[in-house]
């Protein structure tokens, strides 16, 4: 496929918009729903002079390049349009020089794009088109008036670029464009059609303004000249005529603070040197210029200010994009944007006028504009899911508390500066050490929808958005029903599981994941007693019987899975009671007697025999005397890797401290404890020693730093919050009793998709511990397994296959005894499938993997919810989060920028809406296979409609080409390229041939495009 856009005429996007409106009330995937209809008429005038509805809009950049993308801001809510940056270098030649896929906004955003991928005239004849496709919709739909909103300008990058021809006459152009033929193009297709509209009359058409902007901000690159910045402000105020901003660089902060600021918020691992720090524009020539340029553009009634900032300059590391410098924005840039703007305020007394991006969203606008900085403009939190459409909330927020342009309150905005180094939303550390929300599936050509929490996510495919919105709506008998169809666990997992769901939980992307386990916990406490309490133990459907060695949730999972579906289980444990690991062993403080016990009964409630303090040393072979089937899940109960060198012996193994501590009427550890380790069981060990008598401090020692810690971020939060101290990056040696004896450690360079390294420096370090803990992870204990015949592998682990079935026939390894220490849900899922296995051995199918109960939610609610930045609510009701992406996913369509991945509806699918791509539209940004819960691309790997034959030939993407002369050239899947007549044509496969019936019914203006010039 090819990176070239293709604009469209004014007559393809009023059909486009028109046909699409009235057959799926969207117009370029903006639902009616998240269009902003303004209270009233109440405007401000913003820090240029324009009279706007609200002060947000998009910043110069994706959002600004096309037609289109502007009128899907407009209709969201955004009133204030900074136009994407024109320079000498355009089309073509600046493609050329632009690396693809240049976007990269998984959690802070990184670009390596520039300026307009357009020329500067298809630039310019954009801009007039999105201006008239404003005042028309505006009024048409009720909604607003083109002269309620600005364009800015943006031009770049040197005087003598900014002076060429066509750089002036698009300055010229935009502040009169009456004379140009793109106007005539928009108002005679308007005039034309005047008798088709319901509320754009000849009299609106007439009002609209030939005037598009009188405004400009100014953008330069890193190592412009301080003279060249301020010559080329001078000549846009005094020879332009233009209200101008300059937009200033983060560098102006200096390299000490920037490094210091990022490192406090745990981007210590974003890379940048001082050398643009050095070249860019300094502070102390900064403010005599711009109190120069102030004194011009008062002199002439023009309004002048900065823009701040520009992005940051960083080094690509770890192959984020295809360049070797990339461009920070988002969340990371927050501090650094808004601390300029603190110390240039502070440098002119709150009277300079700030235009502002950089990290800004829903969450902290409101906080943002209080300080007397506008207008905003964003562009990372639209290029995240819900795009555009957030602009919706940002306009409701910034017109509840808008205010004509002022001074700034300089004693705010440094207590807002204060205020996102103190909160937690702003350190790297919120998203939880989650990486990409994408999980491992293809990306199907067709019916793509899923819902990532549940199939990628949960290891036991839980219905999750099923049970979050049943419990939301206090629906809890059904939620709990299910709950309990995948998980034998559900108050133990609602406490202590580990969530992997949530690390693919499409909020994630909004502003944090579902608390999931949360929800499951209301859900059981509301119901699971009664559920128990009215299980019936269904009757026997053979006469085999299953002996399980081992009661903790592996095993107990898999005899409540047996039994249920008719097969008697016999199971045998040697504690005294029931849950192993999560009983004896995880803390009290953490999960109660209670909450383990009403799980239990799930199982004895059900009819599952158990035997208690049983003879450890099994045999498989004798057991099959008795039982058809033998599941060993006996957990990982080995001493783990002893941490230090010399001095082994003194070291108390982490297992062995938490049994003594909690069965065993307490341990005996000292005044001082370390703690060698970094996972859940670490962070268990150091809380339970900081309660254990007589400790006066206890402490983590771990060789990596806290974002490389293998424990839940949540479990490290605990830590923190119970005011323990972890010591990072140090390397123990050995340990005399007294003095554990350390390296320190530093990070080694990145390397793309691995784990950081770590290497020593040569520096120790002594840290006097009465005790010292390894937690450095349990082993399985395989001396058992040799004793009863079981193959292993050259790691000690039991040889299995597909369904965890050992070397000996019918007899099954689940659990922690299966890979090591792994999670209570993991281990219920490892039951699962020796289960199955067990089941599809006696003739039957297991009840979970019949087809399930499916709630599914209307549309329009569903869509109602997107776009919607939402902070975590308590109880139930932060199920009312979840976004329902099983019956609606569309991320890919929201996250475009270009409007390149429209959502049709098609027949005959399970997905009541199929992805089609539009490859004239698509400049191969990248952003969408960012976000694609799958694996998959979908600019790549959907099917694609194409507008010219040299696009089609570029690409490898299945896909439809229409003829001038009819029919279509099609790729199929496979790549076979084909000629057919029309969808009818028996070489269309059926979901392709169903497709393109949609698009010739419905979706005519899809398949082909006249072009826009």
């Amino acid at each position: 496929m090819s990176d070239l856009m293709r604009p469209l005429s004014f007559d393809h996007l009023m059909a486009w918009a028109r046909a699409e409106l009235a057959h799926d009330g969207a117009i370029f995937g903006a639902h009616t729903s998240k269009f902003w209809r303004p209270q009233g008429t109440t405007t401000i005038v913003d820090s240029f002079g324009d009279r706007i509805a609200n002060p947000v809009g998009p910043a110069a950049g994706p959002s600004t390049q096309l037609s289109n993308n502007i009128l899907v801001c407009y209709l969201t809510g955004a009133r204030f349009m900074e136009l994407k940056t024109v320079q000498k270098m355009d089309g073509a030649e600046l493609r050329a020089c632009v690396a693809k896929p240049c976007i990269e906004m998984m959690d802070e955003g990184y670009n390596c794009e520039w300026s307009t991928e357009l020329t500067v005239e298809e630039a310019f004849d954009e801009y007039v088109r999105a201006w008239f496709l404003c005042a028309f919709w505006g009024k048409e739909l009720g909604i607003g008036w083109v002269g309620d909103v600005a364009f800015n300008m943006s031009v770049g990058y040197d005087l003598e670029g900014i002076k060429l021809p066509k750089i002036d006459n698009y300055i010229e152009g935009l502040k009169d464009a009456s004379r140009t033929a793109v106007w005539n193009e928009c108002y005679s297709w308007l005039e034309a059609h005047l008798g088709e509209f319901q509320n754009f009359t000849a009299e609106d058409l007439a009002a609209i303004p030939t005037q598009i902007s009188n405004s400009v901000t100014l953008s330069t690159l890193h190592g412009c000249p301080a003279g060249e910045i301020e010559s080329i402000a001078h000549y846009l105020l005094t020879e332009k005529n233009l209200n101008t901003f300059v937009k200033c660089n983060p560098t102006m902060l200096g390299y000490e603070y920037a490094r210091s600021a990022l490192d406090r918020l745990g981007y210590d691992y974003i890379s940048f040197d001082d050398h643009h720090f050095k070249a860019d524009l300094q502070f102390s020539d900064a403010v005599p210029m711009l109190q120069r340029l102030r004194a011009t553009a008062a002199e002439r009634g023009l309004r002048f200010g900065v823009k701040l900032t520009n992005t940051f300059p960083v080094e690509v590391k770890a192959g984020e994009l295809p360049s070797e410098e990339m461009y920070m924005s988002g969340r990371s840039l927050l501090i650094l944007s808004m601390s300029l703007a603190l110390k240039l305020s502070e440098a002119f007394d709150g009277q300079l006028p700030i235009s502002y991006s950089g990290g800004v969203d829903a969450l902290n606008l409101e906080r943002v504009l209080a300080t007397g900085i506008q207008p905003i403009t964003v562009a990372s939190t639209v290029l995240k899911p819900g795009g555009p459409q957030r602009f919706q909330q940002l306009a409701e927020l910034s017109a509840a508390i808008m205010t004509d342009a002022g001074p700034i309150d300089v004693a705010l905005l440094r207590e807002t500066v204060e205020g996102i180094f103190a909160d937690p939303a702003y350190h790297k550390r919120f998203r939880e050490k989650f990486p990409s929300r994408k999980t491992s599936s293809p990306l199907p050509l067709t019916d793509c929808f899923k819902a990532p929490c549940e199939d990628g996510g949960c290891p036991i495919h839980q219905q999750i958005p099923e049970y979050l919105t049943l419990t939301a709506a206090g629906r809890y008998d059904e939620a709990f029903k299910v709950i309990a169809l995948d998980n034998t666990a559900p108050t133990i997992n609602g406490v202590l599981c580990a969530q992997n769901c949530r690390e693919h939980c499409t909020r994630l992307d909004y502003e944090q994941s579902i608390h999931i386990r949360q929800v499951k916990l209301v859900a059981s406490d509301h119901a699971q007693d009664a559920f128990s309490k009215a299980q019936v133990a269904p009757a026997l459907v053979t006469d085999q019987k299953v002996a399980i060695i081992g009661a903790g949730p592996a095993g107990i999972g898999a005899a409540i899975f047996l039994r249920r579906n008719g097969v008697e289980v016999d199971v045998f444990e040697k504690l005294d009671g029931p849950y192993g690991i999560v009983k004896y062993i995880i803390p009290k403080f953490r999960i109660s007697e209670e909450q383990i016990m009403r799980d239990f009964a799930l199982a004895t409630d059900l009819g599952v025999n158990f035997h208690f303090n049983c003879d450890p040393n099994y045999d498989v072979d004798e057991l099959r005397k008795t039982y058809s089937h033998v599941v060993v899940a006996t957990g990982s109960w080995g001493r783990g890797m002893n941490p230090v060198k010399e001095g082994q012996e003194l070291v108390v193994d982490a297992l062995d401290f938490l049994w003594e501590a909690w069965n065993e009427g307490g341990a005996k550890v000292g005044k001082k404890v370390a703690v060698v380790g970094a996972g859940d069981v670490a962070m268990d060990c150091v809380r339970t020693a900081a309660r254990t008598e007589g400790v006066e401090k206890a402490f983590i020692v771990y060789r990596r730093n806290e974002p490389n810690m293998p424990a839940t971020q949540e479990e490290v939060n605990d830590v923190r919050a119970e005011g323990l101290e972890i010591i990072e990056m140090v390397a123990p040696i050995s340990y005399d009793g007294k003095v554990l004896h350390c390296e320190k450690m530093k990070l080694a360079p990145i390397v793309p998709g691995k784990r950081r390294g770590i290497e020593g420096t040569g520096e120790f370090v002594d840290i006097e511990a009465d005790t010292v803990i390894g937690a450095t992870g349990a082993t399985i204990q395989t001396e058992p397994y040799v004793r009863n015949g079981l193959a292993l592998d050259d790691r000690g682990r039991a040889v299995l296959d597909a369904d965890f079935q050992s070397s000996k026939p019918k007899v099954y390894v689940i659990g922690d005894g299966r890979l090591g220490p792994s999670t209570v849900v993991q281990a219920i899922a490892d039951a699962k499938v020796a289960a199955r296995a067990i089941l599809r051995d006696v003739g039957v199918t297991a009840d979970y993997d019949r087809p399930h109960p499916t709630v599914h939610q209307p549309v329009e609610p569903i869509r109602a919810k997107r776009a919607l930045l939402i902070k975590p609510l308590p109880g139930k009701d932060e199920g009312s989060r979840c976004l329902t992406c099983q019956d609606i996913c569309e991320v890919c369509t929201e996250v475009c920028p270009n409007r390149a991945n429209v959502a049709i509806k098609v027949g005959g699918f399970s997905d009541p809406f199929q992805i089609v791509h539009i490859d004239g539209l698509c400049n191969e940004c990248g952003n969408c296979g960012t976000f694609c819960p799958h694996a998959g691309r979908p600019y790549k790997d959907k099917v694609t409609t194409f507008w010219t034959h040299e696009d089609f030939e570029e690409s490898t993407n299945v896909g439809f080409l229409a003829k001038a002369d009819g029919g279509y050239t099609v790729r199929l899947p496979g790549g076979e390229v084909t000629d057919i007549a029309s969808s009818a044509d028996a070489k269309l496969p059926a979901d392709l041939a169903r497709i393109l019936t949609a698009l010739e019914a419905e979706y005519a203006y899809l398949l082909s495009a006249p072009a826009g010039k």
